[in-house]
């Protein structure tokens, strides 16, 4: 089905979401159209926060809100939605657009299998009505939909149409580029040049890739990093958790921009306690780039200032490979906290591939090095 088409039919003119490879095509769509103007569309910084969005402007506009996300958001919602949105509350129209990533029957990775599996049941556990959209979907089955959609938001109600592989299509090809010049890539190298055996905890997406791919060209062992697969915010409180509990390793943590943003309150808590045996280090290119390279608002972030307001003690932000060298150096022989912004431009090897190890052999493996 055509995106501009769903659009039209979904009759409203404000969006709020988090990127989804599954729907590229929509959010192509929304950044060519509106770019994130604000007025009508927002990337937020996780699925929960789109949701309280969507509510404000319904309060504001008395219009229905459009939310999209990966159907692994559907936990994020899920407070905001209960608690806030939900009929028996305030009674808040929303239409939520979930991109279905581990489909039953459609082979996906790891951390999607079994989200894929509950992502229609939570949606009725939420008292959420569905429509699945796939490649075979018409404008008139939407239409009719729409027409019994329309009187349940009528009612303060919430309604969603889950999107199968391949479901959406839109022509255009928005380049998602910035002024950087180091490549993630390169950067992860130099940080395993300098973390040794140090643990390293790293976000999911494309870095926990190439984080492996590296290990595999560097003919080392795997069992050092812990790959963070899934759960995208939480990668450096996993770090945390374990710096606390294992005083005598030195714990890295190579996360994302759009990562940190997700759940950053967690820098909060990490600052407070300062373990000084956890170095927090953020690849910030200013983009999702592992769902398509949609801008996050890290551009317009002063990270310096905010990990130091968090409590971080030692505090860098570089954007030359030998800036980056001496804060990797600095960092590996101070005892304090420490965090690094690494500036990074956008951009991947189009033959990337993916762990070739299972999440289970991985959890093994960094539990038996870790000892």
């Amino acid at each position: 089905m055509k995106v501009d088409a769903l659009i039209k039919l979904l009759d409203a003119d404000f969006f709020a979401g988090v990127p989804d490879s599954q729907l590229k095509a929509l959010c192509n769509y929304l950044i060519e159209t509106y770019g994130t103007d604000g007025k009508h569309h927002i990337i937020a910084a996780n699925e929960g926060n789109c949701t309280a969005i969507a509510a404000g402007y319904h309060l504001a506009t008395r219009k229905t809100p459009v939310v999209y996300m990966q159907n692994s958001g559907e936990g994020n919602i899920i407070n905001p939605v209960a608690s806030l949105m939900n009929d028996k509350v305030y009674g808040i129209p929303c239409i939520f657009i979930i991109g279905w990533r581990g489909e039953p029957g459609i082979h996906d990775e790891p951390q999607h299998i079994y989200q894929g599996q509950v992502t229609l049941k939570l949606l009725e556990d939420m008292d959420i009505e569905y429509f699945v959209i796939s490649k075979e979907t018409t404008e008139d089955e939407v239409e009719t939909v729409m027409a019994h959609y329309r009187d349940l938001l009528s009612k303060g109600k919430q309604v969603a149409f889950v999107v199968k592989k391949g479901g959406l299509e839109y022509d255009g090809k928005p380049k998602y580029k910035n002024d950087n010049e180091m490549i993630r890539e390169t950067i992860i190298n130099h940080i395993i040049d300098v973390t040794g055996d140090d643990p390293i905890v790293s976000t999911t997406g494309k870095t926990s890739r190439e984080l492996f791919e590296l290990r595999e060209a560097r003919n080392e062992i795997h069992g050092h990093d812990f790959l963070t697969v899934g759960s995208m915010g939480h990668s450096s409180s996993i770090a945390f958790g374990i710096a606390l509990q294992r005083p005598d390793k030195k714990i890295w943590i190579i996360d994302g921009d759009g990562a940190l943003l997700m759940h950053m309150g967690s820098a909060a808590l990490i600052g407070a306690y300062a373990p000084d045996n956890l170095v927090h280090i953020v690849i910030n290119n200013g983009a999702h780039e592992s769902v398509g390279g949609q801008p996050t608002v890290s551009s317009k972030l002063n990270y310096e200032l905010i990990a130091k307001g968090c409590g971080y003690s030692h505090v860098s932000s570089v954007e030359s490979f030998e800036e980056l060298d001496k804060a990797l150096d600095e960092a590996r022989n101070t005892e304090a906290l420490s965090f690094i912004e690494i500036k990074s431009a956008i951009g991947a090897r189009d033959d990337l591939g993916r762990p070739t190890t299972t999440a289970m052999e991985n959890k093994i493996n960094f539990m038996t090095e870790l000892g």
